[in-house]
C-alpha cells in the first residue's frame, strides 16, 4: 500500500481485507453468504459509508456495521447478533449500525450472478484487527482502493501499478467504470436516457397522426365557413393559422397536463430508483429546462401536424365553397378487376373497400399510426418471452451442471475425488477460473477465463450460426458480447495479460465466437490454461450434477475448509422467477400504453368520421339500413384498418425488437433475437382488444345520431 501511495499520479490508497463466508441463520435449510470487509483503523478516505442519523456507529473487535439492503431484507436491527462461519468456526458479532455504501448500491455477489438477492447475500463491515486476526492477514491486505489525480492518465497508472504489484500476484485491477454496482447503475441510466430520446418522439408521432386526421376532416366539414371567411378578406395564411392554433392549443393543453403528471410522479419514481439502488436522497430537483424542451418538441409536432392537416384550406375558393362539394372521383379499384375475388365480397364490404380507396391518404396515416401502436406492443411481449428462454437455454443447454463449487484458493486436481466421497453426485468435473485482461490493440477488458476439460459434459458451445464447437487444444473461445467489446473476430490474435507472479503475458488465437446469454467469459482447455496462464494441475472449483436437493448438497459441503461457495442453479432460477413477477408488471404497463395509442387513433378517427359522414349515414337509413347496419359498416372499416396495420406492424415490430437487442446487450446479459409467431399473435390480440374497446366507446355516437337533421343541413 505504501509503495502504491508513493507512485506518481496516485492521490489516496486504502487497504482492506475482503472475504466471503457463510452465515448461520434461524432456518437451517436457508443458505446465506456474507462478505466481511475491513474498515481502516484511521478515518475512511475512500468509499466512505453513509450512515443516516446523528450518531455514527463505532466498531469494536466483536462489532459489525451491516449493509442497509441486507439488514432490511433480513429484518436485522442495531443490537442484534449475527453469526458468520469463518474457517469452520462460528463467531457472534453484534450489529452496531446500519449503513449504505456507494460500492454496493446494487448488491450482487459477482458478475456471474444473474439477479440481486439481498436476503441471500450481504456485506458486513468489521474492524481491521478482527478480520486480519481470524484470516491470518497480519498487517497485510488482499484488496486496495486507489484514487488518482487525473482520470485521463488512468491507463498509464494501471500499467505502472501492474508492474509494481507483479511480485504480489495481483488477481485483478478494476476501474470504477467496470465495478459491478457502477456498471449496473450506468447501464440503467443509459437505458433511461435512450428511452427519453425515443419514446416521446414515438408517442408524439402517433399524436401528430391523430391531429392530422382530425384537422383534415374538420377542414372538410368547415368548407362553407372557410369560403365565407375568404370572401370577407381573410387570407389563406390567416385561415391556416387558425387551424394551426387549434392544433397548438391541443398540444400545449396536453403538455401542461403531462408536465403536471411528471411533477406528480417524479418524486415517487426517484424514491423507487433510490430504494432499488440504495441511494440516499438528499433532495429532488425540478429541471425546468426539460419542461421547456417538452413544450418546444410538442409545439413542433403540433405545428407540423396542423400544417399537413389544414393544407386543404389553401385549395378552397370562396365561390366554389358555396356549392356542394363535388363527389370524389370514382373508378374501379384494382380489386374490382379481379372478378372471382371481388364477387365473393358482400355489398357492405364492397362499400367499405371503395370508401377506403377514395381517401388513400387518410387510410395510410391511420394504418401507420395503428401499426406503430402494434409495434410498441410487440416489445414488452418479446421481453417477457425471451428472458425465460435465455435462462432456460443457458442452464439447460449451454451449462448443464446443477451446482458450482468455488474454492477460496487454487487446489490440486485430487480434491475432485475427495468431494466425490462427500457428495452423492452423478458427475463431478473440475474447472479453472481466473480473471485476465484481454487486449486487442487499444481495446482491453478484464474477463474471467474459464478452463474446462476438452471432453466436458457440462458445457456446450455454439457459434453464432448455431454450429457446435469443441474446446480447442490451443487457443480460446470468446463470448459474443466480449468479442463485440474488444472488436475481435474468429482467427484474430489477442494478448492475455497475466498478473500471476512468474507467469508472462501470452498471445493467443481466438478459435471461435460462442453464444452466451448470461455473463461474458472466455473459455480454454483446462490443461492448456494451467500450463500457459496459471499452475498446471491446479483447479479453482468444480461443477456437480446431483439429484440431491440444493440444501442437502450445501450441508454436505458446509464445514469443508477452502470451499468459498456452493451455488445452485435452482436458487438462481427461484430468484429469476421473482424477477419475472416484477417484469410482468412492467410488460402490462407498456401494453396499456401501446393499447391506449391504438384506442386514441381508432376512437378519434371513428368519431370524426361519423361527424363527417352524417349525410351519408342518413342516406343509408333512408335506403333501409338500420342503426346496427350503419354500426357494422363502421366496424368493418375499422377492421380493415386494423388488419392492414397488423400486417405493416409486423416488420415495424421486428425493427423495434432488433433495435432493442442491439442497444441493451451488455457484459452481464445478451438479449438474443429469437422471434416466434406467438409474439405477434399476442400483440395483434392486444391491439384488436383496444380497437374493439374504442369501437364500443364510439357506438353511442352512431346510435344517438339524428339522421333526419343530418339531411337538413350540410354544416355540422
Amino acid at each position: 500500500a505504501e509503495e502504491i501511495q508513493n507512485m506518481e499520479g496516485i492521490k489516496e490508497v486504502q487497504g482492506r481485507v475482503s472475504v466471503d463466508v457463510p452465515m448461520e441463520v434461524e432456518n437451517k435449510d436457508e443458505k446465506v453468504k456474507i462478505r466481511l470487509i475491513s474498515l481502516p483503523r484511521e478515518e475512511e478516505k475512500i468509499n466512505i459509508l453513509y450512515q443516516p442519523g446523528k450518531r455514527e456507529a463505532k466498531l469494536g473487535n466483536k462489532d459489525v456495521i451491516l449493509l442497509e439492503q441486507f439488514a432490511v431484507a433480513r429484518d436485522i436491527n442495531p443490537g442484534d447478533v449475527i453469526t458468520p462461519r469463518i474457517n469452520g468456526r462460528l463467531y457472534e458479532l453484534r450489529v452496531s449500525g446500519i449503513a449504505a455504501s456507494s460500492e454496493f448500491v446494487y448488491v450482487m455477489e459477482n458478475e456471474q450472478t444473474i439477479l440481486p438477492a439481498p436476503e441471500k447475500f450481504g456485506v458486513a463491515f468489521v474492524s481491521e484487527e478482527f478480520v486480519q486476526s481470524v484470516f491470518g492477514y497480519q498487517d497485510s491486505y488482499n484488496e486496495l482502493l486507489v484514487t488518482i489525480d487525473e482520470a485521463s492518465n488512468i491507463d498509464d497508472i494501471i500499467d505502472s501499478m501492474e508492474k509494481k504489484l507483479d511480485r504480489y500476484g495481483v488477481k485483478r485491477i478494476i476501474k470504477r467504470e467496470d465495478q459491478l454496482s457502477h456498471t449496473v447503475l450506468t447501464q440503467e441510466l443509459d437505458g433511461l436516457e435512450m428511452m427519453a430520446e425515443t419514446v416521446p418522439v414515438l408517442f408524439l408521432s402517433v399524436a401528430a397522426i391523430i391531429i392530422f386526421i382530425m384537422l383534415s376532416r374538420i377542414v372538410q366539414n368547415d368548407r362553407i365557413g372557410i369560403g365565407v371567411l375568404k370572401a370577407l378578406g381573410y387570407s389563406n395564411f390567416q385561415v391556416l393559422a387558425h387551424y394551426i392554433k387549434y392544433a397548438l392549443v391541443m398540444g400545449f393543453t396536453g403538455a401542461v397536463i403531462g408536465i403536471g403528471s411528471g411533477l406528480l410522479f417524479c418524486e415517487p419514481m426517484c424514491r423507487f430508483y433510490a430504494l432499488y439502488f440504495s441511494l440516499p436522497i438528499i433532495k429532488i430537483d425540478i429541471y425546468y429546462s426539460f419542461m421547456f424542451k417538452a413544450l418546444i418538441l410538442t409545439g413542433l409536432f403540433c405545428i407540423s401536424a396542423g400544417i399537413m392537416g389544414a393544407r386543404p384550406v389553401l385549395k378552397i375558393m370562396p365561390a366554389d365553397s358555396m356549392r356542394p362539394e363535388a363527389p370524389k372521383f370514382g373508378k374501379r379499384i384494382m380489386m374490382e378487376k379481379i372478378g372471382f375475388l371481388w364477387r365473393r365480397f358482400s355489398f357492405s364490404w364492397k362499400m367499405v373497400i371503395r370508401n377506403a380507396m377514395r381517401t388513400k391518404g387518410r387510410l395510410a396515416f391511420l394504418v401507420l399510426g395503428l401499426s406503430m401502436a402494434f409495434g410498441i406492443n410487440t416489445v414488452p411481449i418479446y421481453l417477457a418471452d425471451v428472458f425465460p428462454l435465455m435462462f432456460t437455454i443457458q442452464y439447460d443447454k449451454y451449462q448443464k451442471m446443477d451446482y458450482n463449487v468455488e474454492f477460496t484458493r487454487p487446489m490440486p486436481k485430487r480434491v475432485v475425488k475427495e468431494i466425490g466421497h462427500l457428495v452423492e453426485a452423478d458427475n463431478i468435473e473440475p474447472k479453472l477460473e481466473y480473471p485476465f485482461e484481454l487486449q486487442n490493440g487499444w481495446r482491453k477488458k478484464t474477463v474471467s477465463v474459464i478452463g474446462v476439460p476438452r471432453d466436458t459434459s457440462f458445457y456446450l458451445f455454439e457459434d453464432i450460426n448455431n454450429r457446435e464447437i469443441k474446446i480447442p487444444q490451443k487457443g480460446l473461445l470468446l463470448s459474443e458480447a466480449m468479442a463485440g467489446i474488444l472488436n475481435i473476430n474468429q482467427g484474430d490474435i489477442i494478448t492475455v495479460k497475466n498478473f500471476i507472479p512468474g507467469k508472462k503475458d501470452i498471445k493467443i488465437e481466438v478459435k471461435g465466437i460462442v453464444k452466451q446469454y448470461l455473463g461474458s467469459n472466455a473459455y480454454m482447455d483446462m490443461d492448456t490454461m494451467g500450463k500457459l496462464l496459471v499452475d498446471q494441475g491446479m483447479i479453482t472449483g468444480v461443477s456437480i450434477a446431483a439429484k440431491d436437493s440444493a440444501d442437502k448438497v450445501k450441508d454436505q459441503l458446509k464445514d469443508i475448509k477452502n470451499i468459498a461457495s456452493v451455488n445452485s442453479v435452482v436458487d438462481m432460477k427461484n430468484s429469476f422467477l421473482e424477477f419475472m413477477d416484477m417484469m410482468m408488471v412492467s410488460v402490462g404497463v407498456l401494453l396499456i400504453f401501446g393499447g391506449l395509442l391504438g384506442f386514441a387513433i381508432i376512437y378519434n378517427a371513428t368519431v370524426i368520421g361519423i361527424s363527417e359522414r352524417r349525410m351519408e349515414f342518413a342516406s343509408l337509413r333512408v335506403m333501409g339500413f338500420d342503426k346496427k347496419d350503419v354500426y357494422r359498416l363502421v366496424s368493418k372499416e375499422n377492421a380493415l384498418i386494423t388488419g392492414l396495420a397488423i400486417l405493416l406492424g409486423i416488420p415495424l415490430g421486428i425493427g423495434m425488437i432488433r433495435g432493442l437487442t442491439g442497444a441493451y446487450n451488455t457484459e452481464m446479459y445478451t438479449i438474443p433475437l429469437m422471434l416466434s409467431p406467438k409474439i405477434f399473435v399476442y400483440a395483434a390480440l392486444a391491439t384488436i382488444i383496444f380497437v374493439i374497446i374504442a369501437q364500443l366507446a364510439a357506438r353511442k355516437k352512431i346510435f344517438n345520431l339524428n339522421f333526419i337533421d343530418a339531411l337538413k343541413s350540410r354544416i355540422s
